[in-house]
């Protein structure tokens, strides 16, 4: 195995997923398939509306507010790492981060993915959202994508504090509940549906605050391959990371970071893949 494969593969396993989630300064239907802690958005405690969460903030608290963590990192029961057993599809899936981690359109990455009619799963954050409204209008009405959950303020999903590349995480049941319902009643009064799949920033969360995610009615999205270190890597490393994938993986980059080599990098990348006879398509095709 040569130096530069096996840098790519730790970054792979390392997870380096810091481009897309700078600290803040307060505190830190279907689609084609290719060939200081602070203060959230105010979240409904009752269940008013059809935009409202199926479980509210108080049940959470009085459910997990006293529950210990087990585990901290990319798995936890009941996340998604890799689509389906036989499955013989490639899921690519898309961060947009908002606010300091990259409020950027990578249009160039987005007019690829439509020139090649490549299906994928965009999990946007609301500041995202609220920086491109335009651009996410029209992702939206696109068949070929689907949109995802990737939070309310971008936090590691944590029901005690912890921190993922020094970024903090959410401190409490409470601020679970935040960072997922937040985002979710703006997507469904934007979509018309809620969201299916959550990924947090950083993609880090704790078992108690994945099971919060499975009460709240969306599925933790991780993932198998790190394409693109955070946007951090180069053209090259992209394809040389994304070609690696086989079948089954979830593949996950940024599409938040338009100077970065995401773009030039999956361009080189998807062509090769479909030469080898991969097909690509978006989780909620996959995933039941």
């Amino acid at each position: 195995m040569t130096t530069r494969r096996r840098t790519l593969l730790a970054a792979m396993a390392g997870g380096v997923l810091a481009g897309c989630s700078g600290p803040e300064k307060s505190m830190s239907g279907g689609a084609p398939s290719a060939s200081g802690s602070p203060t959230a958005p105010a979240v409904p405690t009752t269940r008013p509306s059809a935009t409202a969460p199926a479980v509210t903030r108080a049940e959470i608290v009085a459910r997990y507010g006293h529950s210990a963590p087990r585990s901290w990192g990319f798995e936890a029961p009941g996340v998604v790492q890799r689509l389906p057993r036989g499955t013989r599809a490639i899921a690519l899936t898309f961060d947009a981060c908002g606010g300091p981690g990259g409020s950027g359109y990578d249009r160039a990455l987005i007019d690829f993915l439509r020139a090649r009619k490549v299906p994928a799963t965009l999990f946007l954050n609301s500041r995202w959202i609220d920086e491109n409204p335009s651009e996410f209008h029209r992702l939206a009405q696109d068949p070929l994508f689907e949109i995802a959950n990737h939070g309310t303020r971008h936090r590691p999903l944590s029901v005690t504090g912890r921190s993922a590349y020094g970024i903090p995480g959410t401190r409490d049941a409470a601020e679970v509940y935040d960072e997922v319902a937040g985002n979710q009643a703006k997507l469904t009064r934007l979509l018309g549906a809620p969201p299916r799949f959550f990924r947090s920033g950083t993609a880090y969360c704790d078992d108690v605050a994945a099971r919060i995610v499975t009460d709240l009615g969306e599925r933790f999205v991780s993932f198998s391959v790190n394409g693109d270190g955070g946007a951090t890597f180069t053209p090259g490393q992209v394809h040389a990371t994304v070609v690696s994938a086989g079948e089954g993986s979830i593949v996950l980059c940024h599409m938040n970071h338009p100077a970065g080599g995401t773009a030039r990098g999956i361009a080189a990348a998807v062509p090769a893949l479909l030469a080898r006879g991969h097909t690509f398509v978006r989780l909620s095709d996959a995933l039941t």
